[in-house]
């Protein structure tokens, strides 16, 4: 394994050992990790704090994950000390087993259910990780991933969107909205974003054709039908999207109750998505090529993390919030 290149044995990162609100995040130094074989350690440098932290620190999941989850994140005490499971940055060092990544290369990956990318360094496999084009900023590349991830897999790989779709995206704003408006507009999609009215020249600027103010109009009664509705905030469900629907229409729940979860079928599209290196190198090319771009709600330091997960926990987020640690 190719030795560190800075002398260092511990790190900080940002911690909770239980649950609650953004209070109960602190800052303590751990070890650095020592990546397994097919691993490589990154120094990060631009890690995203999205609703799945938020959720997970909260122990605040859909309707009907409450008996599911605490098996996954901790029942009493949390599994996952420290959260974070988007970044860019360094690699520092690579396992005895990678190849095609070298210290000194400038990445960005995903750490699954592994989380820990809320810390100075962070060891993920070496397939989840993908270089980011040089003009591309850190902050950039570790935005894009959470809501560009999601709004891919569920408009290009669940609905297919094409040229001539009609695409209703509600939560125009937040990290998937912003994303799910910009690839939606991309595949020759006309986009209509729901949104409040202060962020609805930004959501416009994206590519929006029109947009709803969402604390004046309730959409579930609108008289639109769309080809196409992307929910990325849970207002919907699979009886109250389907109503937004042409007759060959398509429901894609980002988030969604358990019950919808399970019982979603032919025209509505439910769950999590994968997270490919494919995906995301394809997205650090539409920034590189400035085709999308990356919203950024606010860019803190890592000794601000409480009132990152603040600003999640308020449904105010704009875009992706970034911490650096």
């Amino acid at each position: 394994m190719t030795t560190y290149t800075r002398k260092v044995s511990a790190m900080r990162a940002a911690v909770h050992d239980t649950f609650g609100g953004p209070e109960v995040l602190r800052i303590e130094d751990r070890p650095i990790p020592t990546p397994s074989p097919r691993e490589v350690l990154v120094r990060v440098v631009a890690a995203s704090v999205n609703s799945a932290d938020s959720r997970i620190r909260g122990r605040r999941f859909p309707r009907g994950f409450g008996g599911v989850a605490p098996l996954m994140f901790g029942v009493r005490l949390p599994r996952i000390p420290v959260l974070g499971g988007s970044f860019s940055g360094v690699v520092e060092a690579v396992g005895a087993d990678v190849t095609g990544v070298a210290p000194g290369n400038v990445v960005a990956g995903t750490t699954g259910m592994a989380m820990g990318a809320h810390a100075e360094f962070v060891a993920v496999r070496a397939d989840r990780v993908v270089s980011v084009p040089e003009g591309v900023s850190h902050d950039d590349a570790a935005g894009v991933i959470f809501g560009g991830l999601t709004a891919l897999w569920f408009l290009r790989d669940r609905a297919e969107v094409q040229l001539g779709r009609s695409v209703l995206v509600v939560g125009a704003s937040g990290a998937v909205g912003t994303m799910a408006v910009q690839l939606a507009r991309l595949a020759g999609a006309s986009v209509t974003g729901g949104c409040s009215a202060a962020n609805a020249d930004l959501v416009r600027s994206l590519g929006a054709e029109r947009v709803i103010d969402h604390r004046a109009v309730d959409v579930t009664t609108l008289p639109d039908r769309f080809d196409v509705v992307l929910d990325a905030v849970g207002v919907l469900d699979r009886h109250t999207g389907r109503r937004l629907l042409t007759p060959d229409g398509v429901l894609l729940l980002a988030v969604a109750s358990l019950a919808d979860t399970v019982l979603a079928r032919g025209n509505v599209k439910a769950g999590s998505g994968p997270e490919r290196a494919s995906d995301l190198a394809h997205l650090l090319d539409l920034v590189a090529k400035g085709e999308v771009r990356v919203v950024l709600d606010d860019v803190l330091p890592l000794d601000r993390i409480a009132e990152a997960h603040a600003r999640v926990d308020s449904g105010r987020k704009v875009g992706s919030l970034i911490v650096r640690p």
